[in-house]
């Protein structure tokens, strides 16, 4: 008996072939679900990121091309097709779209990738069933705390877009910022860059730029004065000064950066020994100082001409 008990006991019970494939099948099963579950999920969430990104960069990319390629309203209204034609050439205007658009560009994909990669690694996180929570929390005093410690970068860096998209000042710009006077070089997001006279260039953090003065944006005004001697006669000189205007008019040199007929004021100021006048005409942005200069010596050379004296 204890023989057969043993023999009874070390006998292995034999495995069926449809076990096996229930098995078999119940495995396939479990991955096709979990395939079909969070890595599925997953590859959507960063196929679609990838569509919605490079579907935004392009539409930038359009936009900010328009941009740099276009032409405002101040450089297309009024003038004939050659004078539209010059002020659409003029470098310094197009180095100032250019440089805009391209700014402008920058800040808009890095926004919006920034924006869709966010939002993508969150949906990643919550599909492999990572709390949040607690991450949008450490974030968020994360910020606070970066924000403190970098109040005057994050500053510049507003500044800088508000001023971009603003167009408070330009590439070629002649400005006025505080205490320095110049030409802009460039504009990045946390500083300009500005040349002046004596060919110093400064630095200007955009967060620091409380008042601009802009002397070449849209138009320009030149505008020579001219002092004669008190007891000269204001006919004759107001005579002589329309010839002047006559004459500039037609000086092919700068009659495309004229915007107006040459205006002459009444007395502006007087003293016991001169009598002060005003010739102004208004031009194209950055063209007001070569037109004075054109003017002076149209000045002079009428007022030798008539013989006509400017008080000292």
């Amino acid at each position: 008996m204890h023989l057969t008990y043993l023999t009874a006991t070390a006998t292995p019970s034999p495995t069926t072939s449809s076990d096996t494939t229930e098995e078999l099948a119940k495995e396939a099963a479990k991955w096709w679900n979990f395939l079909l579950g969070a890595p599925l999920t997953i590859a959507i969430i960063i196929a679609v990121s990838l569509i919605v990104l490079m579907i935004l960069r392009k539409l930038i990319n359009k936009v900010t091309d328009k941009l740099a390629n276009g032409v405002n309203d101040i450089e297309t209204s009024g003038g004939s097709e050659r004078t539209r034609a010059l002020r659409a050439m003029n470098p310094l205007v197009n180095a100032r779209r250019a440089q805009r658009s391209r700014t402008i560009g920058s800040v808009l994909r890095s926004v919006a990738s920034l924006l869709i990669g966010t939002i993508a690694v969150l949906l990643i996180l919550d599909q492999l069933n990572v709390n949040i929570a607690p991450i949008l929390a450490s974030a968020s005093v994360v910020g606070v705390a970066l924000g403190f410690g970098a109040q005057s970068l994050v500053k510049d860096f507003l500044s800088g877009i508000f001023l971009i998209l603003e167009d408070q000042y330009g590439v070629g710009d002649n400005v006025e910022i505080g205490d320095v006077s110049g030409t802009v070089e460039s504009i990045a997001l946390r500083i300009t860059k500005v040349r002046d006279s004596h060919g110093t260039l400064w630095y200007l953090r955009n967060g620091e730029v409380l008042k601009v003065g802009n002397k070449t944006h849209g138009w320009a005004m030149a505008t020579v004065e001219v002092k004669v001697p008190y007891d000269s006669d204001l006919a004759e000189v107001r005579a002589a000064l329309k010839n002047v205007a006559a004459t500039v008019k037609k000086r092919k040199d700068i009659a495309a950066s004229l915007r107006g007929d040459v205006k002459i004021s009444g007395i502006e100021s007087m003293s016991s020994s001169a009598v002060a006048l005003n010739v102004q005409v208004k031009t194209l942005p950055a063209r007001q100082w070569e037109v004075a200069r054109v003017l002076r010596e149209e000045i002079r050379a009428e007022f030798e001409s008539q013989e006509l004296k400017l008080a000292d």
